[in-house]
């Protein structure tokens, strides 16, 4: 979108903008504070006010929706661009919890328009929450053709379709085109992560160990996606069997901060997770973490935070907040959005599961898992995030005497990633 289509825009107001959408391309800084200032500046700048809107709904958080919004109501009371229509609507849809309309929005957005950087920005997050693993890839690459290194922002570009080419196993373009996003622009967290999720899912540890470690500086000073950053390189260690490592960068930068936010949540609860499907001993780990997920236990606005949720009151004992998130659930399941089938689908029997595991009820977590496990992207995460189903589906296995299946579970993980310690330790387990 150019400067001279951006309604409401002053000279004023647009380095401020431009700053903000620099910030959410890298996932650095603070970019609501930068569109607060644009608006600050220019109260009837369109784009800013969309912006706003969709910082406060990309975290999942259940406050953010009502602020989102009010950003709406402030930019629908103007008169906008088409493009700028295009985006009020994917907010008004995502507010209402239509995922995939907003989707379809966004999609035309760019269709129309292949230089709308924050439509494909958006679009692709959207794509990530619903699980879209091929739109994830072909969103970006429809619009490749109009892109070169020439264009500021270009390295978005190749950081997002390195996601999308990851999450449809094309490993080795996937990795070029994030090497070659984070040569062109270092502090590109997102490109960062998008090379990580190669190497965790061809179990290449020492080489994502190293990838991480080697620019650590640019992805994890200020940057609100350094704790998932963090996340991934604690995998790594965690498959080699380092559960020192592992819980040193739990204490430390994982958890250490005991953040609140949604997204930082989710990683704390699903590193403790494995942790605690590895047997080892998390002395009053969950307590605090337990503590964050108690105020979102009635959200029932997303289904995945719902599973994430469960495993912190499993983990610290809260009986009552596990049984809060199931009702909330069956109240989720009744509503006319995307989330009601996000639950009743995947994310009402993963939480039922992780509920029996934390009980002992083995069999009745086998038994749920083995429905949703290859349906799972249908709430959302990466593989790298669902494989943490497979990891309780084998260990209940195991623990429910169910030896045939661990077999089979622990044969299928060891052809994708044969050298992991973590799979042949899981094998030799099986028999």
């Amino acid at each position: 979108m150019t400067r001279q289509s951006l309604s409401g825009a002053t000279t004023a107001s647009l380095p401020h903008y431009e700053r903000a959408l620099h910030q959410l391309r890298c996932l650095i800084e603070d970019p609501v504070a930068s569109v607060d200032a644009a608006l600050a500046e220019a109260p009837d700048f369109v784009m800013a006010h969309a912006l706003r809107a969709y910082l406060h709904l990309l975290g999942t958080e259940p406050p953010g929706i009502a602020v989102a919004r009010e950003s709406l109501a402030a930019a629908s009371a103007i008169t906008g661009t088409e493009a700028e229509r295009g985006h009020l609507a994917a907010i008004t849809h995502l507010t209402e919890g239509h995922w995939f309309k907003a989707s379809r929005v966004l999609e035309d957005v760019s269709i129309n328009d292949p230089h709308d950087l924050l439509a494909l920005q958006i679009g692709h997050q959207v794509d990530f929450f619903t699980g879209q693993s091929r739109m994830l890839r072909d969103r970006i690459a429809r619009v490749l053709p109009f892109w070169d290194e020439g264009r500021p922002g270009y390295h978005a570009v190749l950081g997002m379709h390195a996601f999308g080419l990851e999450e449809m196993g094309e490993y080795a373009r996937a990795e070029l085109q994030g090497r070659r996003c984070v040569e062109l622009q270092p502090r590109d967290t997102w490109g960062q992560h998008a090379v990580a999720h190669v190497l965790e899912m061809q179990g290449r540890l020492g080489d994502g160990i190293t990838w991480m470690n080697e620019n650590v500086e640019n992805w994890s000073k200020d940057s609100f996606f350094s704790v998932h950053n963090w996340w991934h390189l604690g995998l790594y260690h965690l498959e080699r069997g380092e559960t020192d490592q592992v819980l040193a960068l739990y204490d430390g930068p994982i958890a250490g901060g005991n953040s609140a936010v949604v997204l930082d949540m989710l990683d704390a609860s699903a590193m403790l997770w494995r942790l605690h499907l590895r047997g080892i001993d998390l002395g009053d780990r969950w307590a605090p973490i337990a503590d964050q997920w108690e105020p979102l236990a009635n959200a029932g606005n997303y289904a995945f935070n719902d599973a994430h949720a469960m495993m912190a009151f499993v983990g610290a004992g809260r009986t009552e907040a596990a049984e809060a998130i199931l009702a909330a659930q069956h109240e989720a399941m009744g509503r006319n959005d995307d989330n009601a089938a996000f639950t009743r689908e995947v994310g009402h029997p993963v939480a039922r599961a992780i509920k029996a595991f934390g009980s002992g009820d083995y069999g009745k977590t086998v038994d749920l898992l083995r429905q949703v496990r290859t349906i799972a992207n249908r709430f959302g995460g990466s593989h790298a995030q669902r494989d943490l189903l497979d990891l309780t589906l084998i260990e209940a296995a195991l623990r429910a005497n169910q030896h045939a299946l661990a077999k089979a579970m622990t044969a299928e993980r060891l052809t994708w990633k044969p050298t992991s310690p973590l799979s042949m330790l899981l094998a030799g387990r099986a028999g």
